[in-house]
């Protein structure tokens, strides 16, 4: 393992639910400003962090659909949703003195920039880091599939999955002591596995790119420097 990072340029995704904490709701500023710490780690060592943030912890469009509700207004409250963590994101941040942008996908002005393609290569060209905020602007996509999207259009050369374990595992970690870590596997392998790390639609965009992505717990303090270093418990999607 080496102290110089192998990437360049990464996309994070953040679950809502990450921010939450040991909290059944909202966003725990500790949690928060942890994460914030080990992106700034990246930061320092020369790395452009995009980041997509989700909305889980504030609220979830499929639980409206599920209940009958109109599923298209349940998604667009989810994006809201997902401003709320990126603001909350950017201001932990932002105390640590890095330069952070906001960019949301559906227009907000008096609250943050709108998302453009020109205007996020611009700011990390600046040296910031941008989180994306409102999801891809669309209902039935998930943040996952904003997650590869953005990784897409920013040139990034991998997409980092922030989760609640180490890695893609056989089976949930938490509720089968016998499962097992994967510690490489190809897009292919996790669509034709079913493995639930990311939805369909992220995982093949990510393979049509050819975009790596990189599973890893987002509960370890130092965890995100020490794998863009080559170190650290993960598991990558890779087809090389």
């Amino acid at each position: 393992m080496s102290s110089q990072p192998i990437y360049k340029r990464v996309l994070l995704k953040v679950s809502g639910e990450a921010l939450m904490g040991s909290q059944g709701f909202g966003i725990d500023v500790t949690v928060a400003d942890r994460i914030a710490a080990d992106i700034a780690d990246a930061r320092r060592m020369g790395v452009d962090v995009g980041i997509v943030v989700g909305g889980g912890n504030i609220f979830r469009g499929v639980a409206v659909a599920s209940k009958g509700g109109d599923r298209v207004t349940g998604d667009h409250m989810g994006m809201l949703g997902t401003v709320i963590n990126a603001l909350a994101l950017a201001t932990s941040l932002r105390k640590l003195g890095v330069d952070t942008v906001v960019l949301s996908a559906i227009s907000m002005p008096e609250i943050c920039e709108s998302f453009s393609q020109r205007q996020a290569l611009h700011h990390l060209s600046q040296g910031r880091v941008v989180i994306f905020a409102g999801g891809t602007g669309n209902p039935f996509f998930t943040t996952d599939s904003a997650g590869a999207l953005r990784a897409a259009e920013i040139g990034a050369e991998a997409l980092f999955k922030g989760t609640q374990v180490d890695g893609i595992y056989t089976a949930d970690p938490k509720k089968d002591p016998t499962a097992t870590r994967f510690d490489k596997l190809t897009h292919a392998e996790v669509l034709e596995k079913g493995l639930a790390v990311m939805d369909v639609t992220a995982v093949a965009l990510a393979q049509e790119n050819t975009i790596p992505i990189i599973v890893f717990s987002i509960h370890e303090r130092g965890g995100f420097a020490e794998i863009l270093t080559g170190g650290g418990l993960k598991t990558i999607v890779a087809d090389n």
